[in-house]
């Protein structure tokens, strides 16, 4: 596993890259859980597939985590847990480059879950768009997702909820490799 900050290379129509994002009930791989995971799988520019789920994280949802991400107790109620969910998670984003934003924050929860259940290394390379969106959009008073996509246009349809962050971030990915690459020939736009 590797961040990948050969951006050109990105640009290979063969590429299966796949953004996600989580919603958790706190700050600590360790110590917290995964409530929501969402990814959009993309190939040569295109959407091919979508991922998400809320799980149940056999605790409660601390208020402070309800209050950003509008994920409550009932909400998770009967939904499955992580053991059920992370092997479908983990076929879905086999041989793909994963693509986040903040990425060590979500592959942290990720590579602690896969621990916890006893499965393996992950071995995806990765993006971070927060690193990418440096370089491409250099001098910004913040680098946060929302952020971001206020400022180039995209919308948020439902903020600090996985899918539609996902969505964002593949958003603010294509947005940066159009920057940094602007006269390139590249098949995503």
């Amino acid at each position: 596993m590797k961040e990948r900050q050969d951006y050109e290379s990105l640009q290979n129509p063969d590429l299966v890259l796949v953004a996600f994002d989580l919603e958790t009930t706190g700050l600590s791989p360790q110590l917290d859980k995964i409530v929501e995971i969402g990814a959009v799988k993309f190939v040569d520019g295109r959407e091919v597939a979508k991922f998400g789920v809320l799980v149940y994280p056999e605790m409660s949802m601390p208020p402070g985590a309800a209050a950003v991400n509008g994920i409550t107790d009932a909400m998770l109620e009967g939904k499955p847990t992580i053991r059920e969910v992370l092997p479908e998670f983990l076929s879905f984003i086999q041989g793909s480059v994963l693509i986040a934003h903040n990425a060590t924050f979500d592959l942290g929860f990720v590579r602690s879950s896969m621990g916890r259940l006893g499965l393996g290394q992950l071995s995806n390379d990765f993006v971070d768009t927060r690193v990418m969106a440096q370089k491409a959009f250099p001098g910004r008073p913040n680098y946060k997702l929302q952020s971001l996509a206020q400022d180039l246009g995209v919308k948020a349809l439902d903020a600090h909820r996985a899918q539609d962050d996902a969505r964002v971030c593949l958003e603010l990915f294509l947005a940066c490799l159009k920057q940094l690459n602007p006269g390139g020939q590249t098949s995503f736009f």
